[in-house]
Protein backbone atom coordinates (compact mmCIF):
# COMPACT_ATOMS: atom_id res chain seq x y z
CA UNK A 1 0.00 0.00 0.00
CA UNK A 2 1.30 3.47 -0.89
CA UNK A 3 2.86 5.42 2.00
CA UNK A 4 3.49 8.75 0.26
CA UNK A 5 0.44 10.44 1.78
CA UNK A 6 1.05 9.50 5.45
CA UNK A 7 4.74 10.43 5.08
CA UNK A 8 3.85 13.79 3.53
CA UNK A 9 1.25 14.59 6.20
CA UNK A 10 3.59 13.58 9.02
CA UNK A 11 6.33 15.83 7.63
CA UNK A 12 3.90 18.73 7.37
CA UNK A 13 2.88 18.20 10.98
CA UNK A 14 6.47 18.15 12.24
CA UNK A 15 7.39 21.21 10.18
CA UNK A 16 4.38 23.14 11.50
CA UNK A 17 4.54 22.13 15.16
CA UNK A 18 8.23 21.41 15.76
CA UNK A 19 10.39 23.42 13.33
CA UNK A 20 13.36 22.94 15.69
CA UNK A 21 13.11 19.13 15.75
CA UNK A 22 16.33 17.27 15.01
CA UNK A 23 14.64 14.03 13.97
CA UNK A 24 11.25 12.44 13.39
CA UNK A 25 10.14 8.88 12.67
CA UNK A 26 6.75 7.80 11.33
CA UNK A 27 5.82 4.35 12.62
CA UNK A 28 2.77 2.18 13.11
CA UNK A 29 0.43 0.59 10.60
CA UNK A 30 0.28 3.62 8.32
CA UNK A 31 3.64 2.70 6.75
CA UNK A 32 2.98 -1.04 6.48
CA UNK A 33 0.75 -3.39 4.51
CA UNK A 34 -1.55 -3.48 7.55
CA UNK A 35 -2.70 0.10 6.96
CA UNK A 36 -6.50 0.50 6.99
CA UNK A 37 -8.92 3.39 6.68
CA UNK A 38 -8.78 3.68 10.48
CA UNK A 39 -4.98 3.76 10.81
CA UNK A 40 -3.50 6.76 12.55
CA UNK A 41 -0.09 8.37 12.27
CA UNK A 42 2.35 7.39 15.01
CA UNK A 43 4.98 10.12 14.94
CA UNK A 44 8.08 10.13 17.16
CA UNK A 45 9.62 13.62 17.33
CA UNK A 46 13.10 14.16 18.79
CA UNK A 47 14.13 17.57 20.11
CA UNK A 48 17.54 18.83 21.17
CA UNK A 49 18.44 19.94 24.67
CA UNK A 50 16.44 19.22 27.80
CA UNK A 51 12.71 18.98 27.14
CA UNK A 52 9.86 17.29 28.94
CA UNK A 53 8.74 14.18 27.01
CA UNK A 54 5.07 14.06 26.11
CA UNK A 55 2.42 12.05 24.31
CA UNK A 56 -0.49 13.76 22.57
CA UNK A 57 -3.50 12.51 20.61
CA UNK A 58 -4.71 14.98 17.99
CA UNK A 59 -6.09 15.38 14.50
CA UNK A 60 -4.04 16.95 11.72
CA UNK A 61 -6.13 17.53 8.63
CA UNK A 62 -8.02 14.30 8.00
CA UNK A 63 -5.56 12.16 9.96
CA UNK A 64 -5.71 11.07 13.61
CA UNK A 65 -2.23 11.36 15.09
CA UNK A 66 -0.42 9.90 18.11
CA UNK A 67 2.50 12.21 18.78
CA UNK A 68 5.44 11.09 20.94
CA UNK A 69 7.88 13.92 21.73
CA UNK A 70 11.30 13.12 23.22
CA UNK A 71 14.90 14.14 23.49
CA UNK A 72 17.41 11.43 22.64
CA UNK A 73 18.07 10.97 26.36
CA UNK A 74 14.39 10.57 27.27
CA UNK A 75 13.86 8.21 24.32
CA UNK A 76 16.63 5.95 25.60
CA UNK A 77 15.29 6.15 29.16
CA UNK A 78 11.80 5.06 28.06
CA UNK A 79 13.17 2.20 25.99
CA UNK A 80 15.36 0.97 28.86
CA UNK A 81 12.28 0.98 31.10
CA UNK A 82 10.14 -0.91 28.59
CA UNK A 83 12.55 -3.67 27.59
CA UNK A 84 12.37 -5.59 30.91
CA UNK A 85 8.59 -5.66 30.46
CA UNK A 86 9.13 -7.38 27.10
CA UNK A 87 6.76 -4.95 25.44
CA UNK A 88 7.91 -1.71 23.81
CA UNK A 89 5.73 0.21 21.39
CA UNK A 90 8.53 2.77 21.05
CA UNK A 91 10.99 0.16 19.82
CA UNK A 92 8.44 -1.19 17.34
CA UNK A 93 7.56 2.24 15.97
CA UNK A 94 11.18 3.23 15.44
CA UNK A 95 12.50 -0.15 14.25
CA UNK A 96 9.78 -0.60 11.63
CA UNK A 97 9.11 3.08 10.86
CA UNK A 98 10.33 5.58 8.30
CA UNK A 99 12.78 8.35 9.22
CA UNK A 100 11.06 11.47 7.87
CA UNK A 101 13.46 14.04 9.35
CA UNK A 102 17.11 13.71 10.33
CA UNK A 103 19.11 16.92 10.69
CA UNK A 104 22.14 15.52 12.51
CA UNK A 105 22.04 11.71 12.35
CA UNK A 106 19.86 11.31 15.45
CA UNK A 107 17.01 9.73 13.49
CA UNK A 108 19.21 7.05 11.91
CA UNK A 109 20.95 6.43 15.24
CA UNK A 110 17.70 5.82 17.12
CA UNK A 111 16.23 3.72 14.31
CA UNK A 112 19.35 1.53 14.27
CA UNK A 113 19.32 1.22 18.07
CA UNK A 114 15.66 0.20 17.95
CA UNK A 115 16.33 -2.41 15.28
CA UNK A 116 19.27 -3.82 17.21
CA UNK A 117 17.26 -4.11 20.44
CA UNK A 118 14.25 -5.57 18.65
CA UNK A 119 16.37 -8.20 16.91
CA UNK A 120 18.13 -9.10 20.17
CA UNK A 121 14.77 -9.94 21.72
CA UNK A 122 13.46 -9.40 25.25
CA UNK A 123 15.06 -10.71 28.45
CA UNK A 124 14.81 -14.46 28.97
CA UNK A 125 11.92 -15.64 31.11
CA UNK A 126 12.76 -16.69 34.64
CA UNK A 127 11.46 -20.00 36.06
CA UNK A 128 9.35 -17.96 38.48
CA UNK A 129 7.68 -16.01 35.69
CA UNK A 130 6.81 -19.19 33.81
CA UNK A 131 5.47 -20.77 36.99
CA UNK A 132 3.37 -17.69 37.72
CA UNK A 133 1.71 -17.94 34.31
CA UNK A 134 1.20 -21.69 34.73
CA UNK A 135 -0.45 -21.08 38.08
CA UNK A 136 -2.66 -18.29 36.72
CA UNK A 137 -3.85 -20.42 33.81
CA UNK A 138 -4.48 -23.40 36.10
CA UNK A 139 -6.54 -21.23 38.42
CA UNK A 140 -8.59 -19.93 35.49
CA UNK A 141 -9.18 -23.46 34.18
CA UNK A 142 -10.49 -24.45 37.61
CA UNK A 143 -12.77 -21.40 37.61
CA UNK A 144 -14.07 -22.30 34.15
CA UNK A 145 -14.80 -25.88 35.18
CA UNK A 146 -17.10 -24.64 37.92
CA UNK A 147 -18.64 -21.70 36.07
CA UNK A 148 -22.37 -21.62 35.34
CA UNK A 149 -22.74 -17.84 34.90
CA UNK A 150 -22.48 -16.42 31.36
CA UNK A 151 -21.07 -13.08 32.49
CA UNK A 152 -18.35 -14.69 34.59
CA UNK A 153 -17.58 -17.15 31.79
CA UNK A 154 -16.94 -14.22 29.41
CA UNK A 155 -14.11 -12.84 31.52
CA UNK A 156 -12.64 -16.21 32.45
CA UNK A 157 -12.50 -17.31 28.82
CA UNK A 158 -11.04 -14.07 27.47
CA UNK A 159 -8.44 -14.06 30.23
CA UNK A 160 -7.51 -17.65 29.36
CA UNK A 161 -7.02 -16.60 25.74
CA UNK A 162 -4.83 -13.61 26.64
CA UNK A 163 -2.64 -15.46 29.13
CA UNK A 164 -2.24 -18.43 26.80
CA UNK A 165 -0.81 -16.09 24.16
CA UNK A 166 1.46 -14.51 26.75
CA UNK A 167 2.80 -17.91 27.78
CA UNK A 168 3.52 -18.89 24.16
CA UNK A 169 5.46 -15.64 23.70
CA UNK A 170 7.26 -15.86 27.03
CA UNK A 171 8.34 -19.46 26.47
CA UNK A 172 9.63 -18.70 22.96
CA UNK A 173 11.58 -15.61 24.02
CA UNK A 174 9.38 -13.29 21.97
CA UNK A 175 8.19 -9.74 22.48
CA UNK A 176 4.79 -9.33 24.13
CA UNK A 177 1.99 -7.14 22.82
CA UNK A 178 -1.41 -5.78 23.73
CA UNK A 179 -4.70 -5.81 21.84
CA UNK A 180 -4.22 -6.53 18.14
CA UNK A 181 -0.47 -6.68 18.67
CA UNK A 182 -0.82 -9.67 20.97
CA UNK A 183 -2.50 -11.58 18.13
CA UNK A 184 0.16 -10.45 15.66
CA UNK A 185 3.04 -11.37 17.92
CA UNK A 186 1.74 -14.84 18.74
CA UNK A 187 0.97 -15.58 15.09
CA UNK A 188 4.60 -14.77 14.25
CA UNK A 189 5.82 -17.66 16.41
CA UNK A 190 2.80 -19.94 16.01
CA UNK A 191 1.06 -19.15 12.72
CA UNK A 192 -2.72 -19.30 12.89
CA UNK A 193 -2.87 -19.47 16.67
CA UNK A 194 -5.11 -16.40 17.08
CA UNK A 195 -7.64 -17.86 14.61
CA UNK A 196 -7.51 -21.19 16.42
CA UNK A 197 -8.15 -19.41 19.70
CA UNK A 198 -11.03 -17.49 18.16
CA UNK A 199 -12.83 -20.71 17.28
CA UNK A 200 -12.42 -22.43 20.65
CA UNK A 201 -13.22 -19.24 22.57
CA UNK A 202 -16.52 -18.89 20.71
CA UNK A 203 -17.39 -22.46 21.62
CA UNK A 204 -16.47 -21.91 25.27
CA UNK A 205 -18.64 -18.80 25.49
CA UNK A 206 -21.54 -20.93 24.26
CA UNK A 207 -20.94 -23.37 27.12
CA UNK A 208 -18.73 -25.85 25.24
CA UNK A 209 -15.26 -25.34 26.76
CA UNK A 210 -13.66 -28.71 25.98
CA UNK A 211 -11.57 -27.58 23.00
CA UNK A 212 -10.42 -24.41 24.77
CA UNK A 213 -9.35 -26.44 27.79
CA UNK A 214 -7.45 -28.84 25.54
CA UNK A 215 -5.69 -25.98 23.75
CA UNK A 216 -4.67 -24.29 27.02
CA UNK A 217 -3.32 -27.61 28.31
CA UNK A 218 -1.34 -27.94 25.07
CA UNK A 219 0.15 -24.49 25.63
CA UNK A 220 0.99 -25.37 29.23
CA UNK A 221 2.63 -28.71 28.45
CA UNK A 222 6.09 -27.51 27.26
CA UNK A 223 6.45 -25.47 30.47
CA UNK A 224 5.49 -28.34 32.76
CA UNK A 225 1.71 -28.39 32.55
CA UNK A 226 -0.75 -27.15 35.13
CA UNK A 227 0.63 -25.78 38.41
CA UNK A 228 -1.42 -25.29 41.55
CA UNK A 229 -0.68 -27.50 44.57
CA UNK A 230 2.58 -26.45 46.19
CA UNK A 231 2.76 -23.10 44.42
CA UNK A 232 4.13 -20.46 46.81
CA UNK A 233 5.36 -16.88 46.65
CA UNK A 234 6.63 -14.61 49.43
CA UNK A 235 6.38 -10.87 49.87
CA UNK A 236 6.68 -8.03 52.34
CA UNK A 237 3.83 -6.15 54.05
CA UNK A 238 2.67 -3.31 51.81
CA UNK A 239 4.24 -4.77 48.67
CA UNK A 240 2.15 -5.87 45.66
CA UNK A 241 0.67 -9.30 46.15
CA UNK A 242 3.00 -11.96 44.68
CA UNK A 243 1.85 -14.32 42.01
CA UNK A 244 -1.10 -13.90 39.67
CA UNK A 245 -4.18 -15.17 41.49
CA UNK A 246 -7.38 -14.44 39.59
CA UNK A 247 -9.56 -13.78 42.64
CA UNK A 248 -10.38 -10.40 44.22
Amino acid sequence: MEIEEPVRVARELVDAWYPDAVAAILGGSSVTARRTSHSDLDVVVVLAGEREPSRTSLRFGAWPVELFVHTEASWRWFVRREIPRRRSSMLSMCAEGVVILDRDGTGARLRDAARESTAAGPPEATPEELEDLRYGLTDLLDDLAGCAHAGERLFIVTELARRSCELVLLRTGSWQGGGKWLARRVDEVRPGFSAELDGVVREALEGRPARLVALVDEVLAPSGGRRWEGYRRSGYPGSPAPGSHTGP
